[in-house]
Parts: structure tokens; C-alpha cells; sequence
């Protein structure tokens, strides 16, 4: 593998369309309550791909420096790993995305919080300071809490509520609760996909140290638990959209069907991995779900 496609294989860009959907969600809502401004959508959307490439450079840089990414796991091969990009070298990327993350942030923040009060520019600011901390430190340090079961909370924290309710607050001036189920069923099939990735790497992760929920809980136990986020999540959505009085917006979860044949599949499953290919099929019915609810919005608002 030459340097470059290292790197672009480190950017882990099959990643992109899942941290994008919580924004894209969250944009949909603000169209539909016409609070809409394609400054404060763009720069969601950069910021966001600039915080997941972060997190991906900080976890190959994490995983890689404390081994856990070795010739016995089960996905592909890591940058680090690999030897091609040395841990200096990444540690320079990471600084580099570190700086990006933050100016694109500033310029979201800048201009998403113009007409609100002065508090909100430093809530915002803390906001994006917590995201770039927790990109990092997922696997990167002694305390990493990747290593210590933590990382399902934070995806569902960070792709759910921060993505969905922190973007509709910069469209909107203001929070809806409403809007709270939207954020816990795309934040929960982010979590469910985190922890297919964690299913497929059971194994060398728990020789590894890496103390993951499906570490704790056993592989078995854990497929029951992606069972059980994955429905909970379709049920949230379902509500949200019956919440809005707009029956046709149900089309949009014409992707979660294809999650109950997802379900059937996990747990027949025995070989780990059988579970990657699953990785990317959540992932997009995710995004599609995201896709779908803002061009049926657009297509209600345009034709009101």
C-alpha cells in the first residue's frame, strides 16, 4: 500500500454518511419548521466530517500505540498498524484535523448563533471544545474511554443529541423537545453500529485490554442488546414522525426495514467476520433514513 491510499484508508471515509446523518436529520426538521440557512447547513456539514475524520485518525493513533491493533484482529489492516504512517506522523495529523475541526466550528458557531444570547456563543464554543476531546480520547491515552465500555454513551451522545439537537438549536435560535426521539433513534443506530465493529473485534479486544460493552457482556448477550438498541431506535422514529401529523414522512423509514433482516442476521451469525459487511448496511439505512426524511420534507414544504 503506497503512503497516500494509507492515508485515505486512515480517513476511514466509509464512516462519513453515519456522522452526517444526524445533521442532515436534524437540518430536516429545521426546514420543515422553516428555519433554514444554507451558511449554518454547510458548515454543520464540514464541521462534522472534520470531527469523525478526527476521531478516526485518533483511534488508529490510539489503537495502534497500545497494540490492540495487531495481525490477530478481525477488520482491515490500520494505518499505524501497517507501519506506512509512523505514530509521529499521526500524531501530526491529528493535530493538523485538531486545528481544522476547531476553525470550522468557530465559523459554524459564529454564524449559527447570531441573534442569540451571548452565553450560547460560549456553550457552543465548550461544545465544540468536547467534541474534538472526545474524538481523541476514545482510544488515545492511559484512560481512554473506548477502553473502559464507554463508547456506546458517547456515540449516542455525540451522533444523536450533539448532531441532531445541537444543529437544529443553530437553525432555530431555540431547543425543542420534540426533536429529542429524532436524536435517540439516529443516535442509537450509530450506537448499534459501534458496536457491530466491537462484535467483530470481541475477541483481540478482550486480549487486548480493550474493555468494550460487548467485552462485558459476552458476544451472545451482546447480540441481544443490538437487538433491542436497533428496535428501540425504529420505535423512536416512528413516534417522532407520528408526533409531526405528516403520515407520508413513514416513507422515510422505508431503510429500517431492511433492519429486521439485519437483526435475523446477527444473530445466526458465528464467524465475526460475518459482521463487517453488516457495518457499512446499518450505516446506510441510517443515512438513508436521514436522506429520505429531508427530501420528503422538502418536497411537503415546496408543495404547501
Amino acid at each position: 500500500m503506497s503512503k497516500s491510499k494509507a492515508w485515505l484508508s486512515a480517513f476511514r471515509l466509509r464512516t462519513l454518511p453515519l456522522s452526517l446523518s444526524g445533521i442532515i436529520a436534524g437540518s430536516a426538521v429545521a426546514y420543515y419548521s422553516d428555519f433554514w440557512d444554507p451558511i449554518i447547513f454547510s458548515l454543520a456539514m464540514v464541521t462534522t466530517v472534520l470531527f469523525q475524520i478526527l476521531s478516526n485518525l485518533a483511534n488508529d493513533l490510539g489503537d495502534g500505540a497500545k497494540g490492540t491493533d495487531n495481525d490477530n484482529r478481525v477488520g482491515p489492516e490500520r494505518a499505524v498498524q501497517s507501519g506506512i504512517i509512523t505514530q509521529k506522523e499521526m500524531k501530526i495529523a491529528v493535530g493538523i484535523n485538531s486545528v481544522l475541526s476547531l476553525l470550522s466550528a468557530g465559523a459554524l458557531i459564529y454564524f449559527g448563533t447570531q441573534n442569540m444570547p451571548y452565553e450560547m456563543i460560549w456553550f457552543y464554543s465548550g461544545l465544540a471544545l468536547l467534541c474534538v476531546l472526545a474524538a481523541i480520547t476514545y482510544t488515545v491515552g492511559k484512560k481512554a474511554y473506548g477502553y473502559h465500555g464507554m463508547g456506546d454513551i458517547m456515540v449516542l451522545i455525540f451522533f444523536g443529541g450533539v448532531s441532531v439537537l445541537g444543529v437544529y438549536s443553530l437553525f432555530a435560535k431555540s431547543f425543542s423537545n420534540e426533536n429529542i426521539l429524532l436524536a435517540i433513534g439516529i443516535g442509537l443506530l450509530s450506537t448499534a453500529v459501534l458496536n457491530l465493529n466491537n462484535m467483530r473485534d470481541y475477541v483481540n479486544d478482550e486480549n487486548s485490554g480493550k474493555n468494550t460493552i460487548v467485552v462485558k457482556m459476552g458476544p451472545n448477550q451482546a447480540k441481544f442488546y443490538h437487538t433491542i438498541i436497533i428496535l428501540i431506535a425504529m420505535a423512536c422514529l416512528a413516534q417522532f414522525i407520528n408526533s409531526i401529523g405528516e403520515p407520508i414522512l413513514f416513507l422515510a423509514l422505508t431503510p429500517a426495514l431492511y433492519l429486521l433482516f439485519h437483526i435475523r442476521k446477527v444473530m445466526q451469525t458465528t464467524d465475526p467476520k460475518d459482521f463487517d459487511p453488516e457495518l457499512k448496511k446499518v450505516a446506510l439505512s441510517t443515512f438513508g433514513i436521514a436522506l429520505l426524511l429531508f427530501g420528503i420534507i422538502i418536497i411537503l414544504v415546496e408543495n404547501a
